[in-house]
């Protein structure tokens, strides 16, 4: 007799028993550019990852390695694609393009140094009250946070009980961070998301946690623990205390 596939639900399973299997969504910032830290790239084509950059995501790469990655997502420019690459070859996978997670659009600001963009009194909004941003010729915050939530939201419905990666951008990463944590957007300066860093988020039926935050350390505990489980046990009480 075959024995059953561990994967699906059981016979007698409701039938959402599957969809009720979290997600596990590897948010990986690309790693840097001969730009980073000293423009503001934006969505301008033809930036590639410098050698640091590579080396940097040939090490991102490996430390996900012994993940269990379904699939492998990434914002549609030079350098988050180069950066996924590194991180899909372990898997075999290949590289899926996610126009939504792209970077915001800065519009004029794009290719504009980041010294000059600092004097200016909407940098200061951006960095106080960025709810209220929308640069010039370009995006909205707000509008960016939403599709990178969308993006992530639709992640989650696709992959149940799986663990994907998505190679994004500093911004639109820290946006979702904000929201899946109940921060405030006008507060998602205060996350830090470095370039090539890890920030793990599991979403299922009932919310999300944040289990890792602008991580450049071992992946270990991913591999220990999959996402593929009940959101949630009718036979457990709500009131059981947190185990820490």
């Amino acid at each position: 007799m075959t024995s059953p596939d561990p994967s699906l639900p059981a016979p007698d399973a409701p039938a959402d028993a599957h969809a009720s299997r979290s997600t596990r969504i590897v948010l990986v910032r690309h790693a840097v550019t001969a730009e980073t830290g000293s423009k503001l790239s934006g969505r301008a084509p033809g930036i590639d990852l410098s050698e640091a950059g590579r080396a940097q995501a040939e090490q991102t790469g490996e430390r996900l390695a012994p993940v269990p990655v379904a699939a492998v997502y990434a914002s549609p420019i030079e350098r988050t694609i180069q950066t996924a690459e590194l991180i899909a070859k372990h898997h075999g996978l290949p590289v899926l393009a996610l126009p939504e997670v792209i970077e915001a659009d800065y519009g004029d600001w794009t290719g504009e140094k980041l010294s000059d963009l600092m004097k200016l009194d909407l940098w200061k909004t951006v960095q106080a009250a960025p709810s209220r941003v929308r640069f010039p010729e370009g995006e909205a915050m707000v509008t960016m946070q939403a599709r990178m939530v969308g993006a992530i939201e639709v992640l989650a419905t696709d992959h149940p009980g799986e663990t994907v990666v998505v190679v994004s951008h500093a911004d639109p990463i820290k946006a979702a961070v904000a929201h899946f944590t109940g921060l405030p957007l006008d507060l998602f300066q205060r996350i830090a998301v470095a370039p090539a860093s890890v920030t793990v988020l599991e979403l299922g039926r009932f919310g999300a946690t944040l289990v890792k935050s602008n991580d450049t350390g071992t992946m270990d505990d991913l591999v220990a623990q999959p996402p593929a489980k009940a959101e949630s046990d009718a036979s457990t009480s709500g009131s059981e205390a947190d185990d820490g």
